[in-house]
């Protein structure tokens, strides 16, 4: 049989259990701490209210007067009895100097010798003392009674410390109820605010909740996602490791506390995390990535804030845009492919007719339209990415009914480029220029794109992309570089990413774009990349890597 082991009493349990007993424990000492006080004052309370009754009595001139007779018992113990169920004390007891008593609550001690001491009154001094007598223990004052300048007399006024004690009881028990009442209160409000508690640690022990934490830390450090979570003023309240590389945070730079809207990031990513309504995998560039943002707000009545994942698809987006050109060639591959069966059977049907002679030049014609196109491009381009793609693009442009050339004052040698400056950015640079150009003159009259790619005087290269379609509102020339800027109607994919790629490829590595009206109509994209000067050391071999 497996015994059960119990499980550890939550956080909210153990602070109400703490906080149960602290306030039982203050008040335990208030109420002990009160009582001695109280006792102590009602001590002195009582021997002051003796002291006076001791005085009022001596400074009685009856008092006096029946002093002088034979018999001071007839005319005292009345008068004492009296006085003692009008003032509140105890006993009053009147006798000689020597000390016999002249009056007692107990007629039967009434000639018997006071019990207690008496020598400072003799000496002419009024004191309180506690002392057993009698009535058992009392608090009782001593006064002597003068008559001119003898001694004629002392006067004890007293209270019993029973009741001095049930005087203090009765207070402790007003105490006692208050105090309880104060426990009671006190441990309504700690089970209130802890049952609240409960619920926001999800009466989770402090062991789970550093185990929970732990685990939090090491998930998001691990996490190779960004994750941001604001609060509900849009405030940084946590960011991992991955956030902070995706959005160029540096590690040292503590951005916690800090609004979105001060981290310096691109306009349309800041509103979209500023957004109230939630965003599903929206595309953003920064300054040398694109992101995929999704955001979610915190559920729970009030807003309480945002979670916002970062997915870095830069790579992926190159990837797809090669994937894209792939496919081109591929469909101007098989259109080429279709073309050239079409060729070769009106050859074989030419031969089968007996015309060789025509079937021979029919053939050879169409191979050196093929190679003059291919030497056209690799005379001007001989850097072989760019070659290849302007071969490439060419294809797909004619199977879409437009004519792509390249200018003749086009140069490009190979070895040129250099390590900085990636085939890969070329190809996202000029292919989306192409691309959006081939877009732009498709459907129009003698639709045409001309590409020019050279190098300064100053060493940039510069890719100069023009076409014959609608060309750029002049008022627009900064909005076409936006993402999701578009006049084509939108695909499934969406549109109005390419030349936001190539604006970030170009700004990555310290270059220009800009857009003008093309000669003839149609609009001119030119982008204008430094080529920095190459150590002897890291200079490129001739046929290696662009």
């Amino acid at each position: 049989m497996r015994i059960p082991v119990p499980r550890p009493r939550s956080l909210a349990g153990q602070l109400f259990a703490m906080q149960a007993v602290l306030i039982a424990v203050l008040v335990a000492g208030y109420a002990l701490f009160t009582y001695v006080s109280d006792r102590s004052q009602a001590e002195e309370a009582a021997g002051r209210q003796a002291t006076a009754v001791a005085r009022s009595v001596a400074d009685s001139p009856s008092v006096r007067r029946a002093i002088r007779t034979s018999d001071p018992s007839a005319e005292l113990q009345p008068y004492a009895v009296a006085v003692v169920r009008h003032t509140d004390v105890d006993f009053v007891t009147i006798m000689n100097p020597r000390g016999i008593r002249w009056t007692h609550p107990d007629p039967d001690q009434i000639g018997r010798a006071f019990i207690g001491h008496t020598a400072p009154a003799l000496q002419g001094r009024t004191f309180t003392e506690t002392y057993t007598g009698t009535l058992g223990p009392s608090v009782r004052a001593v006064t002597p009674v003068r008559d001119g300048e003898r001694i004629v007399g002392l006067v004890s006024a007293g209270i019993r410390v029973e009741e001095i004690s049930q005087r203090v009881q009765g207070q402790l028990a007003a105490l006692l109820a208050v105090a309880a009442g104060a426990l009671g209160l006190g441990a309504i409000g700690t089970y209130v605010i802890n049952a609240r508690l409960r619920r926001h640690t999800h009466g989770m022990n402090a062991t789970e909740l550093s185990r929970m934490h732990d685990y939090h830390q090491a998930a998001l450090h691990a996490v190779r996602e960004g994750l941001l979570m604001l609060d509900g003023q849009y405030r940084v309240a946590l960011i991992n490791d991955g956030g902070r590389e995706l959005l160029g945070v540096s590690p040292e730079e503590d951005v916690v506390g800090r609004s979105v809207a001060e981290l310096g990031l691109p306009a349309p990513l800041t509103g979209a995390l500023l957004a109230s309504e939630p965003r599903m995998d929206e595309v953003h560039l920064t300054a040398d990535r694109v992101l995929v943002v999704n955001t979610s707000p915190v559920s729970g009545g009030e807003r309480r804030g945002t979670v916002v994942t970062l997915r870095d698809v830069t790579e992926l987006q190159s990837l797809m845009g090669e994937l894209d050109s792939e496919r081109g060639f591929t469909q101007a591959l098989r259109s080429q492919a279709h073309e050239a069966a079409n060729r070769l059977h009106t050859v074989v049907s030419l031969i089968e007719l007996g015309r060789a002679e025509e079937a021979v030049d029919f053939a050879t014609a169409e191979l050196e339209l093929a190679q003059a196109l291919t030497d056209q491009v690799v005379a001007a381009v001989s850097e072989p990415v760019l070659a290849a793609l302007l071969l490439g693009k060419t294809a797909q442009a004619n199977e879409r009914g437009v004519e792509l050339v390249v200018s003749e004052d086009s140069r490009l040698d190979d070895g040129l480029l250099l390590d900085s400056l990636p085939a890969r950015d070329l190809v996202t640079i000029l292919g989306n220029l192409i691309d959006n150009a081939v877009d732009a003159a498709q459907g129009g009259i003698g639709p045409r794109v001309t590409v020019t790619a050279l190098t300064d005087d100053d060493g940039e290269l510069i890719l100069r992309v023009s076409d014959t379609g609608p060309g750029v509102d002049p008022d627009q020339t900064e909005t076409v570089f936006q993402r999701g800027f578009t006049t084509k109607p939108s695909g499934p994919g969406g549109r109005g990413l390419g030349l936001a790629l190539v604006r970030q490829a170009v700004i990555r590595h310290g270059g220009a774009l800009t857009v003008t009206s093309a000669e003839g109509g149609g609009a001119c994209f030119e982008a204008r990349l430094p080529l920095r000067a190459a150590s002897p050391a890291t200079v490129p071999v001739p046929g290696g890597e662009a």
